[in-house]
């Protein structure tokens, strides 16, 4: 092995006697393996070398605070590359902000329940919370291995007790406020896993997702959460200003909600001699005072029912009139979308007279006249006042069905009584934990445990039984956001005033595959949480991060669909075959599955190439927001880079410790001087471009791009002399590893190590560094002031004109003064022959402007042409 340099030796030994009299926590020193070439070994040295440092949460506790969470993981107890995308992404942003001087909170917990754990429990005949357990130490350890600076001292598991005492306390209050009901309902249902299981959780064949099995249909009493009472405000909400970089996941959740273009009202019917609920859906609300009849179809659950017994007349009772209604089974009616009743007034309305006929129903002769928008505003009004509905919401849209049949869930904090009915289980009980300690790993029900299910109303005493039900999962994950920020109380679930600064959450980041169902219900729980007065803000998230799945080439043969592994595939001219019987073989790109023969595991990658390495494989290339192809031909670009970076910093300090080098004078100042320029406009303009991407637009792999554009700049025919003597190569430099820091921590950790090593630093004085810090407690590098930035002008989503202007200029440039510059502008006004329609100013401090000018003429294009202008945004 080659030994560093006598003079590096003396500077390292020099360092250590210095380290005695710092600090408790002095700088770790490079390990100086600089004269040798980089590979897999030395880059899993630097990385235990700086494990320690890389742990140490390098917030700065006096700034602003920033929280950055990633949606918490499933613990199935090994990564996969979808964990290693996302938790990069989070750490790297992270980081990131610590070196903008963020107090960041970026915590980690576990969604720990649900039917995985339970039948892979069963399958071994061990308990769940083991199973859990072994899986959630397994990935801890491999989230560390991956260098992630999780706060772990926020580490919260839904299914622990401690946790979902306060699911259940939130399920209280919901019931409380009537928004948590039971009713009957028609499900799909899994006969292997013996549960309900959601519409998503269903495959396009029928069957389920996870047994496979073909679902059946089945009419249960289910608990539901009333969520479609706060749909116009979540509707409403998807316009807020609190929003940002939401893009197409507004129209998403939009899409889900729909329009809120009618009103809910709960009726009685009685049915068998008993009295259920009956949602009624109308875009014509004055129906609830003078409705004449309903229609019912004959799918409705309760139809049904009675088809099956020797009821045979159906009655309602409507709540804002206090009357009885008829009711008439019919399926020859125009249902509104997902609504399977209808009221009736053919008094008022032509479509509803001539129904009755067509049904033969008795006609009641008035002539009355009534003033549609007042008595629709009454009957809304009444239904509010009697709090039996009278809230706005699509006709698609349904409740939250949360009930699940299994053991391994949040239990349901109710017990029915034979008198009272169902009464929640008292605050100071809570939690009602699950019994554990008596299940058995065959058990798939809390039905199956008499000894729990048996229990004494705590209003009179009388015997009765508690719910056997589990919660949705889904509901666990609602509120965990808010936990994180006060992860030990033990009074209640969250204080008001640990939120305070903190949300709505600053980013957001996970899979599109939440984008809707998970999403929808965190908005709901957050809204709700804030009726309480709990929170000071409606919407919990403020940026989203989807992020796309990790693709893997698959390869399957064709007349079967069989898949098999790459290794079996050989390529014959243009097609592909299996090696053996040479059949066609189809190859193409799709979700990473041990089943296809098509993932990658991290732990390989993470032996042979290092976690940085890794790390940057992850990220380049591709922007999180879209999927990525997984493929080792990508892999050289990064290796090269890592391996370019090595002997960049290997021939700064030969060249710094070159006497002979550092006394000639073979480059005369106006020389010096023009490399001078080059690499302060290289280091300012790729600062300001690799801050945009990773601040504001995070498209990460794009600043890291720029980051491999600085280090040619570094490396593109520099003269040793320019190496050994400029301030402003050891400048960009540190810049360069300052920025690459966020994802590559230990890699950049030594390579700064390197650059303290050197025997004298020529920006000993500059501002931007401080030299007696890790580099990752540095400040992220800022343009200089006399640096012009780029002001952009897009005419109709085109680039116009771009303009340059000094930092500190720009960074007070106001949309009025912004418009009236490109105003004055030959390029932008002769494009404005049509009318200003409109104009959207984005200032990215630091970083540059933008300027949208939309004109008659962009209206008049098709919508899909000016959905999206160049940078991606939605305009």
């Amino acid at each position: 092995m080659l030994l560093p340099t006598l003079n590096t030796r003396i500077l390292y030994a020099a360092r250590k006697v210095t380290a005695l009299f710092s600090p408790p926590r002095s700088l770790h020193s490079s390990l100086g393996l600089w004269p040798q070439d980089l590979n897999p070994e030395i880059k899993l040295k630097i990385e235990k070398h700086w494990t320690e440092e890389i742990q140490i949460n390098h917030s700065n506790k006096n700034g602003g605070l920033c929280y950055v969470l990633a949606q918490f993981p499933y613990p199935s107890g090994n990564l996969h590359m979808g964990h290693v995308r996302v938790y990069t992404i989070s750490d790297t942003i992270a980081r990131f902000h610590k070196l903008n001087g963020k107090k960041v909170i970026h915590p980690i917990g576990w969604d720990a329940f649900g039917l995985p754990a339970e039948n892979a429990a069963i399958e071994r005949n061990i308990e769940p919370q083991h199973w859990t357990a072994t899986n959630i130490a397994s990935m801890k350890k491999q989230l560390l291995h991956l260098g992630l600076n999780f706060d772990w001292d926020r580490e919260l598991s839904t299914c622990d007790p401690e946790y979902y005492k306060w699911t259940q306390y939130i399920f209280v209050k919901l019931f409380e406020k009537g928004l948590a009901y039971q009713n009957k309902a028609n499900v799909n249902w899994d006969p292997v896993d013996q549960t309900v299981l959601a519409d998503e959780q269903v495959d396009e064949l029928g069957c389920s997702w996870r047994s496979g099995a073909k679902v059946e249909k089945k009419t249960l009493t289910q608990w539901f959460i009333k969520t479609t009472q706060f749909a116009q405000k979540l509707y409403d909400g998807l316009s807020s200003d609190q929003l940002e970089n939401w893009k197409d996941i507004i129209n998403l959740q939009k899409h889900w909600i729909g329009e809120c273009n009618g009103v809910v009202v709960t009726f009685k019917m009685v049915v068998n001699d008993k009295l259920r609920s009956l949602d009624i859906w109308t875009s014509e609300p004055f129906k609830f005072i003078h409705g004449e009849f309903l229609t019912i179809s004959c799918n409705n659950v309760m139809i049904q029912e009675s088809a099956n017994s020797s009821c045979k007349m159906l009655k309602a009772i409507n709540p804002i009139t206090d009357s009885e209604i008829p009711v008439y089974i019919s399926d020859d009616v125009n249902y509104a979308e997902g609504r399977d009743v209808y009221i009736a007034c053919p008094s008022i309305d032509k479509y509803d007279r001539d129904l009755a006929k067509k049904l033969n129903i008795p006609l009641i002769s008035t002539n009355t006249r009534l003033n549609i928008e007042t008595e629709n505003q009454r009957a809304i009004d009444i239904a509010k006042d009697k709090n039996v509905g009278g809230y706005f919401v699509s006709s698609k849209l349904k409740d939250w069905l949360i009930s699940r049949q299994r053991f391994w869930g949040t239990p349901i904090p109710i017990i029915h009584c034979p008198k009272c009915g169902p009464i929640p289980v008292p605050y100071k009980d809570l939690p009602l934990n699950l019994p554990i300690d008596s299940s058995k790993p065959g058990s798939k029900s809390l039905g199956d445990l008499n000894d729990w299910v048996n229990c004494k109303c705590p209003q009179c005493n009388t015997n009765s039984m508690r719910e056997t039900d589990t919660m949705d999962t889904f509901v666990d994950s609602s509120w965990y956001y808010y936990r994180f920020l006060d992860p030990k109380n033990g009074e209640i679930p969250f204080r008001k005033e640990n939120l305070l600064g903190c949300t709505p959450v600053d980013i957001y980041i996970g899979g599109k595959e939440h984008a809707v169902l998970h999403l929808y219900y965190a908005r709901f729980m957050s809204y709700f949480l804030h009726s309480l007065g709990w929170t000071k803000f409606e919407e919990p998230f403020r940026k989203l991060l989807v992020q796309g799945m990790v693709m893997g080439q698959s390869h399957k043969i064709k007349s079967s669909g069989r898949y098999i592994s790459a290794d079996n595939v050989e390529k014959v001219g243009n097609q592909y075959r299996e090696k053996v019987t040479q059949e066609p073989v189809v190859v193409q790109w799709e979700k990473m599955s041990k089943s296809k023969h098509n993932g990658e595991n991290p732990e390989r990658l993470l032996t042979a190439y290092g976690c940085d390495t890794t790390r940057l494989l992850i990220l380049a290339d591709v922007p999180p927001a879209t999927s990525r192809h997984w493929s080792e031909a990508t892999f050289p670009g990064v290796l090269n880079w890592q391996h370019r970076l090595w002997i960049t910093m290997r021939d700064f300090l030969n060249h710094r410790n070159d006497k002979v080098l550092l006394d000639s004078n073979n480059m005369c100042r106006e020389e010096m001087d023009t490399y001078n320029l080059k690499l302060w406009d290289s280091r300012n303009y790729f600062t300001a471009n690799t801050t945009y991407h990773f601040k504001h637009t995070q498209k990460l792999s794009v600043g890291i791009s720029r980051l491999q554009a600085l280090t040619n700049a570094l490396r593109n025919k520099i003269p040793p002399e320019i190496i050994a003597k400029s301030k402003e190569y050891e400048l960009a430099l540190a810049s360069l590893i300052i920025m690459l820091s966020p994802v590559a921590p230990h890699f950049c950790s030594e390579l700064w190590a390197g650059l303290l090593s050197a025997p004298r630093r020529l920006c000993e004085d500059s501002p931007l560094i401080d030299w007696e810090k890790s580099v990752l407690n540095q400040k992220w590098p800022k343009v200089d002031e006399h640096y012009k930035l780029s002001f952009l002008c897009k005419v109709d989503g085109v680039d116009r004109c771009d303009l340059k202007i000094t930092a500190p200029v720009l960074d007070c440039l106001g949309q009025e003064q912004a418009i009236q510059i490109m105003l004055e502008q030959e390029k932008v006004s002769n494009r404005l022959k049509k009318g200003i329609v409109k104009t959207h100013y984005e200032l990215y401090p630091g970083c540059r402007a933008i300027l949208h000018i939309f004109t008659d003429r962009s209206v008049k294009k098709k919508k899909k042409e000016v959905e999206v202008d160049n940078e991606g945004y939605r305009v």
